[in-house]
């Protein structure tokens, strides 16, 4: 037996290891941010590739937009960085899956204050939830205060087989 020995004990060490690394002030990442009331809120992604579980993708200042065209640039950029893996590049596949359109309202400090669903597709119906969850993971898009009312913007999603999306504002 002194195989099962042996993993025992090393089970055992890595548990006191986990234990005092925890005692030495190892906190857990924070949970995710919740949605407002009345939206539905972040869930973790469907199919597709991923970044490794836990990893919040670092994400640089959200910049000051001149126009609501250039922030609606800067915002389609977000999304693609922020969900890095359940993203495409290049040109638009024919037929796509699913086309969901987002209405996205905002504080005047770029936080999403409101999500709209404008067009629900008809097949592939949790392409909306994944859509609405890649907005969460990319606010806040940078302050809007600026810019004439409403603080609000419509992005086109286009998702392909593997669903993954690319923002129709990046394909024009």
């Amino acid at each position: 037996m002194p195989c099962i020995d042996k993993r025992l004990g090393a089970l055992a060490s890595t548990f006191v290891c986990s234990v005092a690394l925890v005692g030495c002030g190892q906190t857990p990442p924070p949970p995710a941010p919740s949605a407002p009331a009345g939206i539905a809120a972040p869930s973790s992604p469907k199919p597709g590739p991923a970044p490794q579980a836990g990893a919040k993708p670092v994400l640089p200042p959200a910049g000051r937009a001149r126009s609501w065209d250039d922030f609606k640039r800067q915002a389609a950029q977000r999304l693609v960085a922020a969900n890095a893996g359940r993203t495409f590049d290049g040109p638009v596949p024919e037929p796509l899956l699913a086309i969901p359109v987002l209405e996205i309202e905002l504080e005047s400090d770029g936080r999403v204050s409101r999500v709209n669903v404008l067009r629900y597709p008809r097949q592939a119906k949790d392409t909306t939830q994944l859509a609405i969850d890649a907005v969460y993971r990319a606010a806040p898009f940078g302050p809007v205060g600026h810019l004439p009312r409403p603080w609000k913007f419509a992005e086109v999603f286009l998702f392909d087989d593997d669903r993954r999306f690319k923002p129709r504002t990046l394909d024009e």
